[in-house]
């Protein structure tokens, strides 16, 4: 066999190789969002979907409890948020977040054993006392984006201290210096990207900074105004690639495919998204970077940056974090506009876990 044929037969076999792992395997559900003929259509693995229902079960609901007796800040040092809530209640809840956040630390993640519990000596009390805070005002200022199902801890940490989907800036693979190695932040493989060419940081330039405009599309063929680059462009096609990649969707969920740039003709979940990302950027602004200065040096990014959101911090691969599941009628205290329950959950259904 000639030396030439084995190149080739070595070719086709990485050829081969490469092309199993790009396709899913049949078969595959697809979903139609919008009219025949205009592709606007979800395409689901039937396999993914058991996994991802089983990895969204919600959590057992703790009993009710008497609300008479004294408050929490009545009886208790310290307690700087939920003092309101009578003391039983604000026990239950207590209990509740240490399931949802640190089931295996127990209440000693954040209160340093031998202490009293009044004490702020772990920067993990000083840490969960301000993302209360922020899931109160997800839940009653962002009902635009999370409607009445809102959030709890629950909804991003999933039994474990710190939440799988966080991030942190981005400082790119080391490049030679000059104009020679400068890649303006691209063609380096990074999950924020989804491992395309794209900018591997899209998250600093559009969660950070609320002056950055995503849609740079133009309106006329000739540049009557729109100043927008090429570079932008790439920078919003890459957030674009984490929003789809954070909710298991293509891009006909928020747009029509037949009119990408028109709100008018682009479906209601476009809107919701454009408040998500709104919300995004107020959280990461007023509540996550602030605490900085408060994290260890352990905690903290390869350049010093405190842990912050993203889509995909509460929804982790599905288009309604826990398929719209709500807590907040179990756990009222997290959002005051909620009406008081204790009935749990049904178990979700797969049949009921695609976006139509």
């Amino acid at each position: 066999m000639s030396m030439t044929i084995r190149i080739l037969l070595v070719i086709v076999a990485i050829a081969g190789i490469g092309l199993l792992f790009t396709f899913e395997r049949p078969p595959v559900d697809v979903v139609q969002s919008g009219y025949r003929g205009v592709a606007m259509e979800q395409v689901y693995n039937p396999r993914t979907v058991a996994a991802q229902v089983d990895r969204n079960q919600l959590p057992p609901v703790l009993e009710p409890v008497d609300q008479s007796g004294p408050t929490a800040a009545e009886v208790y040092q310290n307690v700087q948020v939920l003092g309101d809530l009578p003391e039983t209640q604000f026990l239950r809840l207590m209990t509740a977040i240490t399931e949802w956040v640190s089931p295996e630390q127990g209440c000693a993640y954040c209160h340093a054993e031998g202490e009293d519990f009044s004490s702020d000596s772990l920067y993990t009390k000083i840490v969960s006392r301000r993302m209360l805070q922020m899931t109160r005002t997800i839940n009653v200022d962002w009902e635009a984006h999370v409607g009445q199902v809102g959030v709890t801890c629950y909804t991003c940490h999933r039994g474990q201290p710190v939440p799988a989907e966080i991030w942190f800036a981005n400082p790119g693979q080391r490049t030679a210096s000059g104009m020679a190695g400068w890649h303006n932040g691209q063609n380096q493989p990074a999950e924020a990207a989804n491992l395309s060419s794209l900018p591997v940081d899209p998250y600093s330039a559009y969660f950070l900074n609320a002056d950055n405009s995503i849609r740079v599309i133009g309106n006329t063929a000739l540049p009557t105004g729109n100043t927008t680059s090429i570079q932008q462009t790439e920078y919003t096609y890459s957030l674009m690639a984490h929003m789809s990649e954070s909710l298991g969707v293509n891009c006909t969920f928020c747009h029509n495919s037949r009119a990408f740039a028109s709100w008018e003709q682009s479906p209601p979940q476009r809107v919701t998204a454009w408040h998500g990302i709104q919300m995004v950027r107020q959280l990461n602004a007023d509540y996550l970077v602030p605490l900085q200065p408060t994290y260890p040096d352990f905690r903290l990014g390869p350049l010093g940056d405190a842990p912050k959101a993203n889509c995909a911090t509460c929804h982790q691969g599905i288009f309604k974090p826990l398929y719209g599941q709500g807590m907040l009628e179990t756990y009222p205290e997290l959002d005051r506009k909620a009406a008081p329950g204790s009935a749990s959950a049904a178990p979700v259904d797969a049949s009921a876990v695609v976006a139509k």
